[in-house]
């Protein structure tokens, strides 16, 4: 079972005048078989809050605790934090030539486990991966996201998802940038991660259309570095009406 705390999460992050701080006091509990849909417009920390509890250098927490199953993440490398079951599934996948994708993924899983993962099974396994994500078996001997579509970039983070299957998974934007039948392969592809009922799930989109195929628990309005409601399907639904002025209004009155 799985749940990822934050508690008055504060953080900078890094520029060429100085720090700059962006989350500004971010409370949220994911308990295990929940997804929490993040949503906001640009700009508002969505994905700050991602990469600063990933680790990345960029981003730095002032202020607050992040804890996986009561593990202090803030205490563990970037690495640390994913043998802890932290997954956090890019907004813009980076590219790593000379890396096909089977050696990558074997050597995640490899980090993950302490061990290699014995080949005939671990060969079946990824191919099964590939085709419930709609891609070629060809796909693995080629380099990591060098030459990928959108579509094929973010199809292959939820590949790794699910061979890796960690504790907790921040999916950032995962629906950006693909048409409507990447977009169900995707949904479909979180949606048996999530299937075992004991992963804390963080969905971040600018948009409700992938939860016309993904069921969040909770939405979670975010704006100016913090959370401004919370709600269910519902508000999901209204902010699709309404869009997010009234709340970027309101943050800006404060």
């Amino acid at each position: 079972m799985s749940t990822l705390v934050i508690n008055d999460l504060h953080a900078n992050v890094l520029t060429s005048d100085g720090p700059k701080e962006i989350l500004k006091g971010v409370t949220l509990t994911i308990n295990p078989g929940e997804i929490h849909a993040l949503m906001g417009p640009n700009g508002s920390g969505k994905s700050t809050l991602a990469y600063a509890i990933a680790g990345h250098p960029k981003y730095e927490i002032t202020s607050g605790t992040v804890t996986l199953d009561g593990v202090d993440l803030q205490e563990l490398t970037v690495d640390e934090r994913a043998k802890a079951g932290l997954y956090l599934a890019m907004q813009y996948p980076v590219e790593v030539p000379g890396v096909s994708v089977s050696n990558f993924l074997r050597t995640a899983k490899t980090a993950l486990d302490g061990e290699a993962p014995k080949v005939r099974t671990w060969v079946k396994d990824v191919q099964a991966a590939l085709e419930n994500l709609q891609l070629d078996k060809s796909f693995s001997g080629r380099s990591v996201n060098e030459g990928f579509s959108g579509g094929e970039k973010k199809r292959h983070e939820i590949a790794q998802l699910q061979l890796l299957n960690p504790k907790a998974a921040i999916l950032d934007e995962t629906d950006s940038g693909l048409d409507i039948d990447a977009l169900k392969i995707v949904a479909d592809g979180v949606n048996e991660y999530a299937s075992a009922g004991d992963k804390a799930i963080v969905l971040i989109t600018h948009y409700t259309r992938i939860l016309r195929y993904i069921e969040p628990t909770y939405v979670h309005v975010f704006v100016d570095g913090k959370i401004a409601e919370s709600g269910g399907r519902e508000l999901a639904d209204k902010l699709e009406a309404q869009g997010y002025e009234q709340y970027i209004t309101a943050a800006a009155n404060a």
